[in-house]
């Protein structure tokens, strides 16, 4: 049972979750050679204040932006 763990900034639709999730059990299937009801896609939302990487760091002060 492949499990594909997706982090993404919040905000996204449930239309464009449904359509990656499509492709993304459709992909795996395949290249794994297992049923498509066999993969599962949990979607984790995390909030822009909460998400930090190069392009946007904390700033010194206290760690806000």
């Amino acid at each position: 049972m492949p499990i594909i763990r997706v982090e993404l900034n919040a905000g996204r639709s449930e239309e464009q979750k449904r359509a990656f999730a499509e492709a993304a059990r459709r992909d795996a299937a395949a290249t794994l050679g297992c049923r498509i009801d066999d993969v599962d896609v949990i979607f984790i939302d995390v909030v822009r204040q909460d998400w930090w990487n190069r392009n946007h760091p904390p700033e010194k002060a206290g760690g806000k932006r």
